[in-house]
């Protein structure tokens, strides 16, 4: 056994209202330069949707992640080195500029410059940002945003075509009817990685310390097997450098025991971060699994207990810091995915064992409920009504469980509970033992979930250890050295006239310490400005 940890995310998506604030954000910090004005790292779908690039959850099509050979041997699906070998020059199975969307920007000056009194109402016409002429914009990132192209385009949503006819003939696609939620997606940053095995150049690495898929701008020759082969395409090209791009899982911050800047700006607190020990060795079999039923059940048995005494030993032996074995027990996407069971991964079926889960909506289902003239306080009836629900647990165990519905309607069945728990415990104080046994969970365990997906603080939501102290001054020195930066290449994010600057977070007086996203003393802005002191308490000193 081999011991690893993971940087690792769970998005609860009852709470993501679309507002594409973590998008935004994202393009701000790492793709707001020429050669990446089509490329999103984090996007934010609307399901049932096609998604982004257009059904790249066709692996018919896309030939992406993995699958097993006759043998059952896992091999990918965009073939053995030899395939790759020949098609190294002419790749059929890349999305085109069309299938992702032609970056286009406004010409404004039209509506400020426009005389007054005209007769006809000026209008700015959107023009391509890669040529400059005038375009028909017809397709983009977020083009389902709100049921905005639905009706023309969800019906082929791959997911429905997964389903079976008679429940997929059950969705309809008007917008009073439609079932519809938001699912941000960035990297997986898998155990498994694809696009790691399919890279020719070893450009794509997983970091041992952390798990993080990344890039080596240096090492990479834009070969651009890495786009086929992730099956959530979510690598790539910037056509400025001709090198591959993906979410980096910002891993500076996550260095300093910050949080990712989509999480950091999620309006609807809907992100999780934290550490997950994993067993390596175990990697391979679990994503061998012959039935994809078992796959969510494989990989959550890849992971360890981090409170179990033979897990602290094997991480201490492996020279894992305390902190890190602390910060892994404090994690709250250790309590969703293996304590509480109700997160998910996307697509699992794809066999990169993903690292980024989901807790399923229920809204809708308690919509349905009050619909079907139900009581949507009766837990009976919830239970009920999920399993008569015309599309999500279907859909969703396309989405998040390779269709097995028995996995998804037992965690909407828990939230569900929760929720009739919670609301009984808070009007009149009754404790509904029988409805915590039919979920197997303990009251205290109920509780301690609503807290947490509800009304978690900062810390609780983002628990992220530091660097190891160990590699702490090299990474200090890497970051304040701009030729030291893979990411500083021409074109790259790093690229800028101003000098770099290393962003001191921990730089504090003494034994005192700050909060993550709060500046110490002593601690130094990018710019070198020293920063207010705040007490962890609320006050300022």
């Amino acid at each position: 056994m081999r011991i690893r940890a993971q940087v690792a995310m769970v998005m609860n998506l009852d709470k993501c209202i679309g507002c594409h604030t973590c998008s935004v954000t994202c393009k701000q910090t790492w793709t707001n330069r020429e050669g990446t004005e089509y490329v999103w790292f984090n996007n934010v779908e609307t399901k049932p949707g096609i998604g982004y690039p257009k059904h790249y959850e066709d692996q018919e099509r896309w030939k992406g992640g993995w699958k097993l050979d006759a043998k059952g041997r896992l091999v990918l699906r965009s073939g053995g080195r030899a395939k790759r070998l020949s098609r190294i020059f002419a790749n059929p199975d890349l999305p085109s500029l069309e299938d992702y969307y032609e970056p286009a920007t406004f010409d404004k000056d039209l509506l400020l410059d426009a005389p007054a009194g005209s007769a006809d109402t000026p209008v700015k016409q959107p023009r391509s940002a890669l040529t400059g002429e005038p375009i028909r914009l017809e397709w983009g990132a977020n083009w389902e945003d709100s049921l905005g192209g639905a009706p023309e385009r969800a019906g082929t949503d791959p997911n429905l075509a997964a389903m079976d006819p008679e429940a997929a003939a059950r969705v309809k696609f008007e917008f009073e009817k439609t079932f519809m939620f938001h699912l941000p997606r960035i990297c997986e940053h898998c155990l498994n990685p694809a696009c790691v095995s399919a890279c020719p150049s070893g450009a794509m690495y997983k970091r041992e310390e952390d798990g993080i898929v990344l890039v080596d701008q240096d090492r990479c020759r834009g070969w651009r097997m890495c786009v086929s082969a992730c099956p959530y395409k979510k690598v790539y090209v910037n056509h400025a450098t001709g090198k591959a791009e993906k979410c980096t899982f910002c891993f500076p911050r996550i260095e300093a025991g910050q949080p990712t800047i989509c999480s950091e700006t999620c309006v609807g607190r809907l992100r999780y971060l934290g550490l997950v020990f994993y067993d390596e060795d175990a990697v391979l079999a679990a994503a061998s699994v012959e039935d994809e039923h078992e796959l969510l059940a494989a990989q959550r048995a890849v992971f360890l207990d981090p409170h179990d005494p033979e897990t602290v030993r094997l991480a201490a032996e492996a020279g894992l810091p305390e902190e890190w074995v602390l910060a892994a027990q404090a994690s709250p996407v250790w309590r969703l995915i293996g304590e509480y069971r109700i997160a998910l991964p996307l697509h699992p079926e794809y066999r990169t064992l993903p690292m980024v889960w989901y807790v399923p909506p229920l809204s809708p289902v308690l919509d349905a409920v009050g619909a079907a003239g139900r009581d949507d306080t009766d837990a009976d009836d919830v239970f009920h009504t999920i399993r008569d629900l015309r599309i999500p647990v279907e859909y969703l165990a396309e989405l998040f469980a390779a269709g097995d519905s028995d996995a998804v309607a037992g965690v909407l069945m828990k939230l569900a509970a929760m929720r009739s728990y919670m609301r009984a415990r808070t009007l009149d104080g009754t404790v509904a033992g029988e409805l915590c046994a039919g979920v197997g969970m303990s009251s205290e365990q109920i509780e301690a979930m609503y807290r947490l997906l509800a009304i978690a603080k900062y810390d609780e939501r983002y628990v992220v250890p530091t660097a190891y102290d160990k590699d702490a001054a090299a990474l200090e020195a890497q970051a304040a050295s701009a030729s030291d930066c893979s990411l500083d290449c021409a074109g790259g994010p790093g690229m800028t006239e101003l000098p770099a600057t290393a962003e001191r977070f921990h730089l504090v007086s003494g034994d005192e310490r700050v909060r993550p996203g709060r500046r110490g003393l002593l601690s130094r802005r990018s710019d070198g400005r020293l920063g207010l002191a705040i007490d962890p308490a609320g006050g300022a000193s």
